[in-house]
């Protein structure tokens, strides 16, 4: 009988590997997104709980016109945008996801489409999760108050900038069409994040060349290189020493303050790890003396949606790569 019992047990495991939910992959994404943030867990904590405070006083009608999920998503520019019910068993996912990508998962026979940047409510929020920046720039020397100050006024700018955008063109496709629909953005980025500072942190390159040696050897970026995207220095010299080396332009949300960079050379930083970076703020970081190492945005990107998406290929969901994805699989076959 207890034979019988942990056969059946065994049975269920795997029928409920290949039966997940879009809900259940969204809660599984915020909460590898709160499990990578460079932030502790009690800080993010504290911050659901002073916006459930907040929420509490509010009157019936701004209750009303609260977002909930606020209360439970630290990451409000990753949610989902369509919800067709279906269990989930084989997924595209891409980087950036259009009208187009959503008819080739149709025609694929995709149960659901997964994209990494943000739409539809997940852009309008995207100024939402910058806050991120600030504390993670507080942890390289940064006093909060300066990283703050600047921060708010970088956000003003997002919030302004992101505005006109037709943020539910993708969205309305995806409704159109019945195809369930979500996107993943700053908890991917943040496992980019602490894989890349864990990285660093084990290898301890001394020079600036060592730093981009090192980026070289990963995989999604040995292909981008091949595409001529691969890791470059952006500002600085590859022949200096590293110093400390900030990963503080890989997650939270997009590009920070152009001000930055003085404050982070006097807190003793002196190479910054980045995704990608405007010329002006690329000036800026060479003015103070700060290296700037360019891993590469799509396939940065590309390291943070893979390390979620090998999460869901050990639940047995199949994954078809689009719109840019360099897809790498860190499952042990």
């Amino acid at each position: 009988m207890e034979k019988l019992t942990l056969v059946f047990s065994f049975y269920n495991k795997i029928i409920n590997l290949k039966n997940m939910d879009l809900k259940q992959i969204y809660k599984m994404a915020i909460d590898l997104g709160i499990k990578n943030d460079l932030r502790p867990k009690k800080e993010i904590e504290k911050k659901l709980s002073r916006i459930k405070k907040q929420y509490q006083k509010l009157d019936e009608k701004e209750k009303k016109d609260f977002d909930k999920e606020r209360l439970s998503n630290p990451f409000m520019d990753s949610t989902i945008h369509f919800d067709s019910g279906k269990k989930i068993k084989k997924v595209l996912v891409g980087i950036d996801i259009d009208a187009g990508e959503l008819l080739i998962a149709k025609e694929l026979g995709a149960d659901a489409v997964i994209a990494h940047h943000p739409i539809g409510k997940g852009l309008s929020y995207l100024d939402d999760v910058m806050q991120l920046q600030a504390d993670v720039l507080a942890q390289y020397g940064v006093p909060i108050n300066v990283a703050e100050g600047l921060m708010r006024i970088r956000i003003s700018e997002v919030s302004r900038s992101v505005n006109p955008v037709n943020h539910f063109k993708s969205p309305m496709a995806a409704k159109n069409l019945g195809m369930s629909f979500m996107n993943v953005h700053t908890p991917a980025d943040n496992m980019v994040a602490t894989f890349l500072k864990k990285l660093m942190d084990d290898k301890k390159p001394e020079y600036v060349s060592e730093v981009i040696e090192i980026l070289e050897k990963i995989p999604e970026y040995k292909e981008a290189k091949k595409q001529g995207l691969g890791p470059r220095l952006f500002a600085g010299n590859k022949e200096n020493r590293a110093g400390k080396i900030a990963i503080t332009e890989i997650t939270g949300g997009t590009e920070g303050s152009v001000k930055i960079y003085e404050k982070m050379a006097n807190a003793g930083v002196g190479t910054i790890l980045a995704m990608h970076q405007s010329e002006k703020h690329r000036e800026a970081a060479e003015k103070a003396n700060i290296n700037v190492v360019i891993a590469g945005h799509i396939s940065s990107d590309s390291i943070g949606v893979n390390l979620f998406l090998d999460e869901l290929e050990k639940k047995g969901i199949k994954i078809i790569p689009c719109s840019g994805l360099i897809r790498y699989s860190r499952v042990k076959k």
